[in-house]
């Protein structure tokens, strides 16, 4: 059960399909539940039933109310939740139940059904809670929300046969919470959805001549805009810099768009473009339209989140601006890979010196940076390869017969966008 699946463009539901596919075409049944409302725009509708790419998707109805409040937020996870949960009793059996962190309570699903049907489950953890929760603020560390989300991923944890993290950090604080984690432990990076990964040069892009970034530097921060992720220190180097031939483009949504938006009002930024969701067959046209792809990583947020957006700036060839700490996975592949640079989150004087050097640095010089982070991604993280691994850590969870298929009934994902 996800409460975002494709077509819609959120990140978490691209991946999702990536899974569910590949267990397809490995002979698997594959069914997802998923809300038949758009991520982040509730307005937007999918139909109630269809067959993507081999996959059954089964779309239910009040799902999403939107991210204008927390209780809208939590009120659409819940009927989810009793929906999502009711549909799996009644339907055919799931051998393996995929769940992940979204919405936070998804794990409920899981434990329910996986008592119920007798099922295995598989744990991808693509945000830790309810830690990232207390450090975002949004719950205090030993309320009710809490403790039961504690005590909800303390079961799941025990009860599931393999558990993903997305890379070291996430391991390591997942196995805090139990040390017999280890042995069904895996990691997993979420892999660059390479089919929308064009890169387009500059002179022959689209998106470049409809929005005037022609003859200016491109500097882009583009996907979920989360608060936990400050923006203030690229926001007020913009400010800083609105005589330079820059632009900065803030491209997607979530909770901190709003934000971003009201700085550029008050200030009257005239060198900053905010765009929605860019639709997928037009990701390619935005994406490269950067000279430079910011990615945004709060501190109190490693080890429990993943910035999944560093991939496709690398598969682009772009070179990548980290805002956050060095002691992190994205500083890991920036600094390791030499394809771009760190700074921390308010060293505004950091930022507007570095773009200053920038554009004096000559197009090759950025090429070559952007070219050493596409050589990571095709040699650690192309997505066919990062897709089978993901496949065959599911098939470690259940028994296979000869024919390669499982043995049981079918495989059913649950995981959500919260």
């Amino acid at each position: 059960m996800s409460q975002v699946y494709v077509p819609d463009p959120a990140s978490v539901g691209q991946h999702l399909a990536g899974a569910a596919e590949s267990m397809a075409t490995h002979g698997w049944d594959v069914r997802v539940v998923t809300s038949n409302a758009g991520y982040d725009d509730p307005r937007q509708r999918y139909p109630a039933r269809e067959v993507r790419n081999g996959v059954e998707v089964v779309r239910l109805p009040f799902t999403s109310f939107g991210k204008g409040s927390l209780a809208l937020r939590l009120a659409g996870q819940l009927s989810f939740v009793m929906q999502a949960v009711v549909r799996s009793v009644l339907g055919a059996r799931p051998t393996l139940l995929l769940v992940s962190t979204s919405p936070p309570f998804a794990g409920i699903i899981a434990l329910t059904v996986a008592w119920l049907r007798r099922s295995e489950i598989a744990f991808w953890a693509m945000d830790i809670n309810p830690e990232q929760a207390v450090a975002a603020g949004a719950f205090r560390e030993r309320s009710l929300p809490v403790r039961l989300m504690g005590w909800m991923n303390s079961l799941l944890l025990a009860r599931a046969k393999r558990v993903v993290a997305l890379d070291r950090l996430m391991a390591g604080t997942l196995l805090t919470k139990r040390r017999d984690l280890a042995s069904r432990m895996r990691i997993v990076p979420p892999w660059p959805l390479e089919q929308h990964l064009e890169s387009v040069d500059h002179a022959h892009n689209p998106f470049r001549v409809e929005h005037g970034l022609n003859g200016r530097l491109v500097v882009m921060y583009s996907g979920n805009h989360s608060p936990v992720h400050p923006l203030d220190t690229l926001l007020e180097a913009a400010r800083q810099l609105q005589s330079e031939p820059l632009l900065f483009a803030f491209i997607g949504g979530g909770q901190g768009k709003a934000a971003v938006e009201q700085y550029v009002r008050e200030h009257k930024l005239e060198n900053v473009l905010c765009l929605p969701y860019q639709p997928l067959e037009r990701l390619r046209f935005s994406l490269s339209a950067a000279d430079v792809h910011v990615v945004s990583m709060g501190e109190a947020m490693v080890g429990l989140v993943h910035p999944c957006k560093v991939y496709g700036a690398m598969a682009l060839g772009r070179p990548v601006l980290l805002v956050g700490p060095q002691d992190s996975h994205v500083g890991d592949l920036v600094i390791g890979a030499r394809c771009g640079w760190q700074v921390d989150h308010g060293d505004v004087e950091a930022v507007v010196a570095l773009l200053r050097r920038l554009l004096r640095t000559s197009p090759g010089e950025l090429e070559a940076m952007g070219a050493r982070g596409l050589a990571v991604v095709r040699a650690q993280f192309g997505e066919e390869r990062l897709r089978a691994d993901l496949v065959e850590v599911l098939e470690e969870c259940v028994k296979v017969d000869v024919a390669g298929g499982p043995a049981g009934d079918e495989v059913q994902t649950l995981a959500a966008a919260g």
